[in-house]
């Protein structure tokens, strides 16, 4: 079972360890500082390990300030919980709250911001500020002792203070697309580029849940790793339908976990087979039983295991229980140093030394493991989803690391043919993640 919690320190470590950037940045975070110009997406080699933990530690002790830093830039919209992840500022989200307790906090100065009926998940939270003068981790306190049975937990953010590098993050609204689409594939991440010509050949729907949806560079390279095709690039799934769920809408509180768990429900609602979330996060009980409840109905769930490097706690969505875990690999096929292990791995896929969309119809060289999910994520598509879809692939995965199952490669490895060369496409940029 995928039960490790997650923890910041790995996330500082991931932010921090240059020249490899987070799972996925802020879309444009007002005041969020561009990387400097000349940075590579290249890690030192696998023989030098012994140095690049020394740097990666170094590099560690100056994390904190940055992270304090990305909460300060947003102007209020984002605070730390007692982990250190960003959460939405003065915003607590409440699951099966009973009326008596929701009574009894009105009456103790909580107020209602807005409550979420996901009727497609049986699911339905109410969200509040705290009282004035009351933190919010005393607040969450607070509300959870006055309904011990409830969930009651903060908004956190789904993504580590990571930092585009290609492109900026965010740029112009996108349009949404034609309507009716019966997609088998979803994307919860960022808005995508569908006029991108790795994109056009597909019917693409995009809905924002954080204002409208916006274009984005993570979003639309993650996306051509799933349905694209042009030239000599393919996708998992070239040519596939494709619901887009953008999450961010260039908000700083975007990527929230009542976002995400909406987006999941949309998800459901269009009865989509299968959906990526190339996105991190800590253990969150809003998300944990959407998550549940999207695959009781079906849905097979596919996320990236994250950037956090072997010694790391657990990210989440990958780590909950069910969710299809994905590590990434390089041109030779080994493990990405940098890459998330653990019983949360399922499989291990293509993540670098290779091409996707980037920005404004160019290409783009990524690494991570936000780029070999997607690929997981086509493939079980193109087998029909469900868990047979699952099993099929683990039938076809080269065994790789220990025999059998391992925390490093899965089940395996799959979709090595699917990497597709920056130079096969003339990519200039590089997209890290």
């Amino acid at each position: 079972m995928k039960t490790a919690l997650a923890g910041w320190t790995a996330a500082l470590l991931l932010a921090a360890a240059t020249p490899v950037c987070a799972q996925i940045g802020l879309p444009q975070t007002p005041g969020l500082p561009a990387l400097p110009s000349g940075v590579t997406d290249r890690l030192p080699a696998v023989g030098r390990a012994d140095a690049l933990g020394r740097e990666t530690l170094d590099r560690a002790l100056q994390a904190p300030s940055r992270l304090t830093g990305l909460v300060r830039r947003s102007g209020g919209a984002l605070e730390a919980d007692p982990n250190g992840w960003p959460v939405a500022a003065a915003e607590i989200v409440a699951v099966d709250l009973s009326e008596a307790a929701r009574a009894e906090a009105l009456r103790a100065g909580f107020t209602v911001v807005r409550e979420d009926r996901l009727e497609a998940l049986d699911l339905a939270a109410v969200v509040l500020a705290p009282p004035r003068r009351l933190s919010l981790a005393r607040a969450v306190e607070r509300l959870k002792a006055l309904d011990p049975a409830a969930e009651v937990t903060f908004n956190h953010i789904h993504s580590p203070a990571g930092i585009e590098t290609a492109a900026p993050g965010s740029a112009g609204p996108a349009p949404p697309g034609p309507q009716g689409l019966g997609a088998r594939l979803g994307l919860i991440d960022t808005g995508v580029e569908a006029t991108h010509p790795a994109l056009t050949g597909s019917a693409i729907i995009q809905r924002g849940f954080a204002g409208p949806p916006r274009l984005g560079a993570h979003g639309t390279a993650v996306a051509s790793l799933m349905v694209g095709r042009s030239g000599a690039f393919s996708g998992a799934d070239p040519g596939g339908s494709l619901l887009v769920a953008d999450i961010y809408g260039g908000q700083s509180t975007g990527g929230s976990s009542t976002g995400l768990a909406s987006a999941l429900a949309w998800m459901v609602e269009q009865r989509v087979r299968v959906v990526n979330i190339s996105l991190v996060g800590p253990r969150n009980p809003l998300v944990e039983r959407a998550v549940a409840r999207a695959q009781s109905r079906g849905v097979v769930i596919v996320a990236a295991a994250g950037n956090d490097g072997p010694a790391a706690s657990a990210l989440y969505p990958a780590a909950y229980d069910g969710v299809v875990g994905v590590s990434a690999v390089n041109s030779r096929n080994q493990i990405l140093p940098e890459s998330g292990r653990g019983p949360q791995v399922d499989f291990a896929a293509p993540g670098a030394d290779m091409a996707a969309a980037g920005q404004a119809g160019s290409w783009t060289s990524v690494r991570g493991s936000s780029f070999a999910a997607p690929l997981v994520a086509g493939l079980l598509a193109r087998r029909g989803g469900g868990p047979a879809s699952v099993e099929a692939l683990a039938r076809s995965a080269t065994d790789r690391g220990a025999r059998g199952r391992d925390p490093v490669y899965g089940q395996g490895l799959v979709g090595a043919d699917l990497r597709v060369a920056p130079a096969a496409v003339g990519a200039r940029g590089r997209l890290s993640r």
